[in-house]
């Protein structure tokens, strides 16, 4: 198995980590570009304090959302991933997390229309890369942040206030960083239900975080085209038995048809609701009780429709010895995207289960929205 790298190799992961836990913690984290620099907070974590404390950076503060959540806003789209509005100097924390939070839209419209940031306020990098910091996060894809520092502005602030400082590029890089750098920890055999042949190589990515498994069933050989799944985390799914998706079903069938057939492996990837995490999936799933679409449910949070990233799935099968794979799936986008890694998936194998009277509109978006196949 190839060594990874070394955490200790990789200060950009560290430094990205270090920042998303400071957002998560309701604190300030600097964002720094080649010449520019952002002082910026999480706007679910934001408090009247850490405002006080940002506008003690500089007064004019600013928030950056997505793309997807300035349509749901209706602010006129400025071609860009994320849009800066500016802030009323009195603004509210609270006025400030609705308008990041979709949850409470139709019980209390938002009121409009939102001020662009100033015309001396273009988005960059730093903008961008910010609001990718609250994603990887598990936060709401939104930042309060100051005016535009210059480097040196940046360092004294940085210097004065003791914050964490992550650059843009590091942020911009990190998934495909932690993921090539993925490490096998532990393995075991462990007999399951339905499949008593079976071993898990757990594999912790770069930054620490939760594991991704490897569950390989029978003696998979990797000179074939081993049959393979990859399969998202799902705690509701998979755990509780949610009725709201069909992921349970399809990891259990996953099991029962690889045994079935003699041997193969199942990736159980650490991306809980098409990679925005639990939390923001439960929000999600609010908002579909009101009405919307699991595809509408994202993009109203301020998310992609998936936003999940299929190289540490590549990695792992690399790892374990595999290049060819038949590919258990009914998403044409897991198919391009581990070829687009350097697997080559010689077959797609339907994998698709019954509805039922709660799941069925879901599954109909899939197909309809996403491109899934029946």
């Amino acid at each position: 198995m190839p060594q990874a790298a070394e955490k200790d190799d990789l200060p950009g992961v560290r430094a990205v980590e270090r920042a998303a836990a400071e957002l998560r913690r309701g604190r300030m984290a600097l964002v720094e570009g080649p010449a520019s620099g952002l002082a910026i907070i999480a706007a679910e974590t934001a408090t009247p304090r850490t405002l006080a404390r940002l506008r003690g950076v500089g007064p004019a503060l600013h928030l950056v959302i997505t793309a997807q959540r300035g349509a749901v806003l209706h602010v006129n789209p400025s071609g860009e991933a994320v849009e800066i509005l500016a802030l009323a100097a009195d603004q509210e924390a609270a006025e400030i997390k609705a308008i990041a939070d979709p949850t409470a839209d139709l019980a209390s419209p938002l009121k409009g229309p939102f001020r662009r940031g100033r015309a001396d306020e273009p988005v960059l990098d730093v903008h961008r890369a910010a609001v990718r910091l609250a994603k990887i996060a598990r936060l709401l894809p939104a930042v309060v942040t100051s005016a535009t520092l210059t480097a040196a502005e940046g360092d004294r602030i940085a210097r004065a206030e003791d914050l964490l400082r992550v650059r843009a590029a590091d942020i911009d890089a990190y998934e495909d960083a932690i993921a090539a750098a993925l490490q096998a920890v532990a393995s075991a055999h462990v007999p399951l239900a339905g499949a008593e042949k079976a071993r898990i190589v757990a594999f912790r990515p770069a930054d620490g975080g939760v594991e991704h498994l490897a569950i390989l069933i029978g003696e998979p050989k990797p000179h074939e085209a081993v049959l393979t799944r990859l399969h998202s985390e799902c705690f509701t799914g998979d755990l509780l038995g949610s009725l709201k998706c069909d992921c349970g079903d399809q990891l259990r069938g996953a099991l029962a048809e690889i045994a079935k057939a003699g041997g193969g492996v199942i990736l159980y990837i650490a991306q809980e609701g098409r990679g925005i995490g639990l939390i923001n999936k439960l929000r999600a799933y609010s908002l579909q009780d009101q009405g919307f679409d699991t595809v509408d449910a994202n993009e109203r949070l301020g998310f992609l429709a998936d936003e999940r990233a299929f190289r540490p799935a590549a990695e792992m099968l690399q790892r374990l010895g595999f290049t060819r794979v038949r590919l258990m799936t009914n998403n044409p986008d897991k198919v391009a995207a581990l070829s687009e890694c350097g697997i080559e998936v010689t077959e797609r194998v339907p994998h698709a289960f019954p509805s039922n009277r709660h799941n069925e509109h879901y599954l109909l978006t899939k197909r309809k929205r996403s491109g899934h196949y029946l």
